[in-house]
């Protein structure tokens, strides 16, 4: 199977600039392909995993990944799907995000020299270098404000009366900047991003070509949304991160646990990286029973994420949690100190420090609901103080609802 039937086949494929094209070229010679990730936070979440997927899909081709860092364009900030101003960041903030994002992407895809390594490059190693004249002499007359006004990214903002910075009008012929530079330096062919990319890439495209005469393609994924509506990378308590020091291991195996059963199937097809004969094993396990389907999806993305010692441990926890009901270390752990108690702690407030309700009113509401336990006892009472009592080898474990549990750590004050 070529890389484009694969591509197509695990659900990626949404528009190409010129689909037979690329699969002549893709199909003839090793192609450089590069997505880009603006440098927001610290770690990717689970709505990048589809585009880092990809990655791992044109590695195991032989084709060479080329992934963008935004240094520069993150100081842009992409209007795209957006209400308003991206904040600014500090130089800091951004190497150390830089940091967090190649941390993910390694868990995934190899970087290195060789054919097919993954090359890691910052935006701002170029864009920062251009003087402003130089590029509206060079590239100005590129550009169409006309096309521009009309792509959806700028569309859609100025039709809902937001406001829309000249910073940010920028950002389109920055992108189109970059793939141009990879065009050139790096022989790069094809740029891949999300169907609300596709203004910003065509435009690239549009620039490599007259500009260099090269052959340059455009390839977009659908938006990704599960069959309620949710958006991809979000939960109640927040995102779905990929780096373990953002959110535990155990957390995302849950999330993946929690899949909705019409997503099961779906899923397994964009993430988990089943041959032919395995994906048809998964089906026939979740066709028979969802719940051991929702199990098996949920390891094998926390092996692919986290390795397969801590996917084992999460599946090990859930086991003990769900079926036993007892307290595991590997739970997610939050601390709180003596002299909190001491003051005077009632379970409202320590579900919502924990994360496990999004407000004190939620989690009197939980409480109300019958939902929240601690140690496995249900709570009657909202303003139930929490007291040494409950603790065991100081530790007790909360609960909200069947699914969301912490342990909760005592630490000297």
């Amino acid at each position: 199977m070529s890389f484009i039937e694969e591509f197509k086949k695990r659900g990626y494929f949404y528009q190409c600039t010129d689909l037979e094209e690329l699969t002549k070229l893709s199909s003839s010679k090793k192609i450089t392909a590069y997505i880009g990730f603006d440098c927001t936070a610290k770690s990717l979440h689970i709505g990048n995993l589809m585009q880092i997927m990809i990655l791992r899909l044109l590695q195991r081709h032989g084709h060479k990944p080329i992934v963008i860092v935004g240094g520069a364009t993150t100081k842009i900030g992409d209007p795209t799907g957006k209400d308003e101003t991206r904040k600014m960041l500090s130089e800091g903030a951004l190497a150390e995000n830089i940091a967090g994002i190649k941390k993910s992407l390694s868990k995934f895809i190899k970087f290195g020299d060789g054919p097919s390594d993954a090359l890691l490059l910052n935006n701002a190693d170029w864009l920062e270098k251009i003087g402003y004249m130089e590029f509206l002499q060079n590239y100005g007359r590129d550009f169409s404000v006309n096309r521009m006004l009309s792509m959806d990214s700028v569309r859609l903002r100025l039709e809902r009366e937001q406001p829309m910075t000249f910073l940010e009008f920028n950002y389109m012929l920055l992108q189109s900047y970059d793939f141009m530079h990879l065009a050139e330096k790096h022989d790069c062919e094809v740029q891949i991003g999300g169907s609300d990319q596709w203004g910003n890439i065509i435009s690239g495209v549009d620039l490599v070509r007259r500009k260099l005469a090269k052959p340059s393609f455009g390839l977009t994924t659908p938006l990704l949304t599960t069959s309620s509506g949710a958006k991809m990378g979000k939960s109640v308590s927040g995102a779905v991160w990929v780096n373990e020091d953002m959110l535990s291991p155990y957390d995302y195996f849950q999330y993946w646990r929690n899949t909705e059963d019409a997503d099961v199937i779906r899923f397994s097809k964009l993430y988990a990286e089943f041959n032919e004969g395995e994906q048809e094993d998964f089906e026939a396990v979740a066709a028979n029973n969802i719940n051991e389907g929702k199990k098996k999806l949920a390891h094998r993305l926390t092996e692919l994420c986290h390795g397969a010692e801590e996917a084992d441990k999460a599946l090990e926890t859930a086991r003990r949690i769900f079926e036993e009901g007892g307290i595991s270390d590997n739970l997610p752990t939050f601390f709180i100190k003596t002299s909190e108690l001491e003051a005077g702690l009632i379970i409202s407030d320590l579900l919502h420090k924990a994360e496990l309700a999004p407000s004190k009113s939620e989690a009197k509401k939980l409480i109300r609901g019958g939902g929240a336990r601690i140690n496995d006892q249900k709570i009657e009472d909202e303003n139930r103080p929490v007291t040494l009592s409950d603790f065991i080898n100081n530790t007790l474990k909360l609960s909200a609802g069947k699914k969301k549990h912490k342990l909760i750590k005592l630490e000297n004050s």
